[in-house]
């Protein structure tokens, strides 16, 4: 036993993968526990657009509103273009006060509705803040601004009723706003809400153990094959596992029932895109620092996890993460599977930013080989060859 255990620590991938399970540990520790702290002081960066129609009390409602939430709010004058911002994933909620708010606020019997609208296309987090907000909201103007709005209002447009009935009014008000809350891009349920981080997920660690297998086999085939050819090979592997493993994976998420709004194809083609960026990416680390490349592989597979929004919306992250994550090929293949997947914009942008990155990673991979210096071939090896 002891001979045994010998042997294993002399060989340097006995060490290596003891190095690689305790960086795992450290690595994730750090960036998960960074990466996610102060996220619920960071709602703040919420962005809401309020849509005011209503030239009568809506105008107090929506001043009220921009006041006192804690969002970042924005007037915005047309629903439909408010609508298109919260598609576009610019606002996380629309409010919106229709035309004839304070029409229904004086009608005996009628309630006013203040309408808020959520895209379910997002990290699975946001529909939960975004209808405890709009609840809050109504609650807000039916006890506060709706009140005070109503007895200035009221008023304003009979000078001769006393402040007193105005306010007896007003009160008799306070109950009549209720909350119409609806949903763009709807997804079925949980399994589906997760499937951007699932596919990611799977597509980072599978792609980061193949790279490592691949910079094995360059180094059993050595100098038997040139520094050139054994690129070639390789990234010609990689694309056709992409393809491959794209297909594989895009037809079990439809087989198993996977809300796929966008169609088999374009989750097939975009699946296939960012599984190649991903490997090139890992076996640009490898190519730059042999093994050591593995601890680069995960401390990059921890800190996209974190800052791609699949998880936590990137809008909570701190400007640290969130503006690492803009160089990060997970954050792209997120937003396109949100919009393959669910439904939104098009994927033209996700598209573009991760063929750049997948360029820029092969380019330094193809740099690095050019410049290493090839292995001898071993004379036992030479003589084998040559027999």
């Amino acid at each position: 036993m002891k001979l045994a255990l010998g042997a294993f620590l002399k060989q340097g991938t006995t060490k290596v993968g003891i190095i690689t399970a305790i960086m795992f540990q450290l690595l994730f520790s750090l960036i998960w526990m960074t990466g996610y702290a102060g996220v619920s002081d960071n709602t703040k960066n919420l962005k809401i657009a309020i849509v005011n129609e209503d030239q009568g009390m809506g105008n107090t409602v929506a001043s009220n509103l921009r006041v006192n939430l804690p969002f970042q709010t924005e007037q915005i004058d047309s629903n439909d273009k408010a609508q298109e911002m919260l598609n576009n994933r610019e606002v996380q909620m629309v409010i919106h006060i229709s035309d004839d708010f304070t029409k229904k606020l004086q009608t005996p019997g009628q309630t006013a509705p203040i309408s808020y609208t959520i895209n379910e296309s997002n990290p699975s987090m946001m529909k939960p803040v975004m209808q405890a907000v709009a609840g809050n909201v109504t609650a807000t103007v039916n006890k506060e601004a709706v009140a005070a709005g109503a007895s200035a209002a009221l008023t304003q447009m009979s000078p001769k009723m006393p402040a007193e009935q105005a306010g007896q009014i007003a009160q008799g008000l306070a109950n009549k706003v209720t909350s119409d809350i609806q949903s763009t891009n709807k997804v079925k349920d949980m399994p589906n809400q997760m499937l951007p981080m699932m596919l990611v997920l799977a597509s980072i660690v599978g792609t980061m153990i193949m790279g490592m297998n691949f910079s094995i086999s360059t180094n059993i085939v050595g100098a038997s094959v040139s520094k050139m050819g054994k690129l070639a090979a390789r990234f010609m592997l990689t694309v056709g596992a992409a393809v491959v493993v794209g297909l594989i994976s895009a037809t079990m998420v439809v087989a198993l029932g996977g809300h796929v709004e966008k169609g088999f194809m374009a989750l097939w083609s975009f699946e296939s895109l960012f599984l190649l960026t991903f490997a090139l990416v890992a076996q640009m680390f490898l190519t730059l620092f042999g093994n050591a490349g593995m601890l680069f592989n995960i401390a990059m597979l921890s800190l996209q996890l974190v800052s791609s929004g699949a998880i936590v919306p990137r809008e909570l992250l701190s400007n640290f993460y969130h503006s690492l994550s803009n160089v990060f090929p997970a954050t792209y293949a997120v937003n396109g599977l949100m919009n393959i997947l669910f439904g939104g914009p098009g994927v033209g942008k996700e598209i573009s930013f991760l063929l750049l990155i997948a360029v820029i990673a092969f380019a330094i991979d193809f740099m690095v080989v050019s410049v290493k210096k090839a292995k001898a071939v071993p004379a036992t090896r030479q003589l084998s060859q040559t027999a």
